[in-house]
């Protein structure tokens, strides 16, 4: 593996592999739904209905910009309560009718702003735990950048959690822990390694089930990993899935 510096420094790249490039490029047929029908359409979170190998399934991530235009839209990929209310107005759609749930997470948290605070930003954290853990379709999730805190699992309570190879996956930035621990923000790199947040050392730990390799063709792999996933899933029941996620989540 990289130096933890590299890796932190390559899993918050503005050229890292955005939410709307996997939907049109791994997946066929992608219908973008908007809205949480309560207040307003969050351009952190991207999400709809898609297909891959004919098999229809609904897909969900964060969506961070390459330029400062598109992550002021986007909020730097830090989502409001209606962000995550619309995740989970999509997942339930998605137990409803039998598809698959695939998530793509890269966030460095959910939004902390005042207003965010204000409609309910925690409850709407906890909404997507809660619901999350009782879905009765497979539930895949992909850290494919910066996995950072609730805001991550809010999206990430599935039957299968995989990382890109130089992806980060930690409670909170480690920049936070530093500055919680020896308030010094500056021992970012030391306090990273006492996270274990690299997808290495999170597989040691069993907090992720693979890692997706980066090095040569990025999206075929994670096709493969994919499709591997869904058919291992399909074969489980309902109780099957919720009870293997259930156990999945208490052994952390």
């Amino acid at each position: 593996m990289a130096e933890i510096s590299e890796i932190i420094s390559k899993a918050r790249a503005a050229t890292r592999i955005t939410m709307r490039e996997i939907a049109e490029q791994v997946f066929d047929d992608f219908f973008e739904l908007h809205g949480d029908r309560q207040f307003i359409d969050d351009e952190a979170v991207v999400g709809g209905i898609a297909s891959i190998d004919g098999r229809a399934v609904t897909i969900i991530g964060i969506q961070k910009g390459r330029n400062l235009e598109e992550n002021l839209t986007t909020n730097f990929g830090q989502s409001s309560p209606n962000g995550y209310r619309k995740a989970l107005r999509l997942m339930k759609q998605a137990e409803k009718f039998g598809r698959p749930i695939i998530t793509f997470v890269n966030t460095a948290g959910a939004y902390p702003g005042i207003e965010a605070e204000e409609r309910g930003q925690g409850e709407a954290i906890a909404k997507n735990l809660l619901e999350m853990s009782d879905l009765k379709v497979p539930v895949i999730s992909f850290i494919t950048g910066e996995g950072g805190s609730g805001g991550a699992l809010a999206l990430a309570v599935a039957n299968r959690v995989y990382a890109l190879e130089n992806a980060v996956y930690s409670v909170l930035s480690p920049e936070g822990f530093a500055t919680i621990l020896w308030k010094d923000g500056s021992r970012r790199d030391e306090a990273a390694e006492l996270m274990k947040m690299t997808s290495d050392k999170l597989l040691e730990m069993g907090i992720i089930d693979g890692i997706v390799p980066e090095e040569n063709d990025l999206l075929q792999a994670l096709t493969e990993t994919l499709a591997s996933a869904l058919r291992e899933l399909s074969a489980l029941t309902a109780e099957e899935l919720q009870t293997q996620r259930y156990e999945r989540f208490r052994r952390y």
